[in-house]
Parts: structure tokens; sequence; C-alpha cells
């Protein structure tokens, strides 16, 4: 049986594993980014991860697709800077793994894997427009258009999470103030009302807990979820309006409480979306779980070297 190795590196972990042509994970395994405190390290580990998955489900790989969080560069096959892989900038993983297996590989950012596998074998089947939105620790995405992921110059990634939407917010990462990110990313929630002088709570907040404190009625996390919902939708609009999507699918750990946001996130993207047609702009939730950034890895591989219609939408 063929199958594509599928590898995901992220900032807690490094995840590989053997995706079949009809997008099921056979197998799997993990560890943590930091074991490897070298680019050497790193591949070495990577390697042995390929042909452990493999082994262990008695299958032979017929190619490697990978799916990166930070820069990376898809045609070069190397990692840009990335923070927690030092050591890592400039190195081909591509060219690397080439070399080990004699298959083709191929490499892109995580969040265009993982919009890739949504309209190969999820919630964006069949679409041809789709924009693919993880709310998390930050907020970040991936465009196709026709089939196709949007890039920038240089094959750059758009950072959709870095639109201002306030210009007198909070400061941002990236140097801006009131940028998507920092208004509606999970972090950004749980400040907001940890700042707030009725907070009487000791303990760290997070994004998590806000949404379980607003599930049991607690006020202030009430109102922190109707502030999320106003940014969230105001991001949202905007890319409704510049790009009249068929549809956004929404991923990360702040969607895991998606039904103390979908409605009136849906009400303030009405209020911002007039010239456009929003009610044909599905807004949906991913659908591939735990797997999805293996499921997403693979479609690398597959988007860049078989292009059959079957597992990318033309």
């Amino acid at each position: 049986m063929n199958a594509i190795g599928a590898i995901d590196i992220g900032g807690t972990k490094i995840a590989v594993g053997m995706v079949n042509e009809d997008g099921r994970v056979l197998s799997r395994t993990e560890a943590p980014s930091g074991i490897a405190e070298t680019y050497s390290e790193g591949l070495k580990l990577i390697v042995s991860m390929l042909r452990q998955t493999a082994h262990s489900v008695g299958v032979s790989f017929k190619g490697i697709g990978i799916g990166s969080t930070g820069p990376v560069d898809p045609f070069a096959g190397c990692f840009g800077d990335v923070d927690f892989l030092p050591g890592w900038k400039d190195k081909s993983i591509v060219a690397d793994l080439m070399r080990e297996f004699d298959v083709p590989a191929a490499i892109e950012n995580d969040a265009d894997a993982a919009a890739l596998a949504e309209i190969t074998w999820g919630a964006g089947k069949s679409k041809s427009r789709l924009i693919y939105v993880t709310v998390g620790t930050g907020i970040g995405g991936g465009i196709l258009l026709e089939g196709e992921l949007y890039r920038g110059v240089d094959g750059a990634h758009p950072e959709i999470g870095h639109q201002v939407i306030d210009p007198s917010g909070p400061s941002c990462s990236c140097g801006m103030r009131g940028c998507w990110e920092a208004l509606a990313a999970g972090p950004a929630m749980a400040r907001w009302m940890a700042e707030q002088p009725e907070y009487s709570a000791g303990d760290e907040l997070t994004a998590k807990r806000v949404c379980e404190l607003a599930a049991t009625g607690d006020a202030l996390a009430l109102r922190a979820v109707e502030r999320e919902c106003f940014y969230l939708g105001l991001g949202l609009a905007n890319l409704v309006n510049l790009f009249a999507p068929d549809a956004i699918i929404l991923s990360g750990s702040v969607m895991k409480s998606a039904t103390l946001f979908l409605d009136d996130t849906r009400k303030v993207m009405r209020q911002g979306c007039r010239f456009v047609p929003l009610e044909k702009a599905e807004l949906k939730l991913a659908s591939l779980g735990e797997d999805a950034n293996l499921i997403g890895a693979a479609c690398v591989w597959h988007h860049r070297f078989t292009r059959r219609p079957n597992l990318v939408c033309q």
C-alpha cells in the first residue's frame, strides 16, 4: 500500500504519520519540538519517525508533505526565521528528506496545509474559494482561490491576523496597534477580562477559562465573549469584503467553544458586508479534528505533485 509521509512541525511538537489516498491517518507519532536542539538532530529525529510510522503499518511512502509553523519558503523548501527553531533558518528540509528517501517532498506554512486539508477532505470540500482561519494563541490562516493557494510576492504567506482593526487598540508583536490578533486571539480575550476592575481572581486567566466561566453565566466572562464576537466578526467581515469566498472555515483552540461565538459573530459580519453576497459565504467549523495537521501535510504533497480533481478542488 502506498501512502504519503506527513510531517507537522509546530511550536510544541513535531508529529509524523502515514496518510493514505483517502486522507486517513494510518499511523502517527510525535515528539516535543524542543527535543532537537540543532537542525541536524531534528532532521535525524524526523527521519527516524518517518521510518517508524511506515514500518508500523507496513506501507511504503511515495512522497513527503510538510506543514510547518513560522515562515517557510515553499519553493526553496527552506525554513525562515522560526523563533522556537534556532539554527533551522535557511536549512532545506525538503532537499535533505528527498536525498534520504529518494521521493519528492514539499513544504508549506501549516495554515496553508490545513486549508488544503479542509478543501480536499473536510468542511470546505467542493468549495473553490475558501479562507481557513485559526483562532488560538494567535490568528492565522490560509487562502485558496479557485483551488489554488494564494501567495504574495516571493511566495510570501499572507498574515491575516495582522490586519489593523482598531489603530488605537493594544500594541501587537508586529509593531502596529490594534491588529486582529491583538484584539481577538485567545490571550487578548483573557487579558481584557483580567484587566477589568471587577475581576478579582488571582490565578492566571486563559481563554479556555473565560469560555468556561461564560458557559456558567458569569457576567464579566459573557462581556468578554461579546467583545470577542465583535472583533472576530470585524476581521471576518473584512475577509469577506476583500475575497468574497464560498466559505470561511474556523479552527483553533478558541473555536472549541464555538457555540459561544458563532451567532453573534455572524450578526457583526452582516452589518459590515452589505455590498458582497455574504449569504453565499458559509461560516463553518473545521471538521478534521486532531489529525487535521497531518492530513494537511499530505495534501501539501498532493497539491504540489498530483493535482488530481478528487484530491484538490479545481
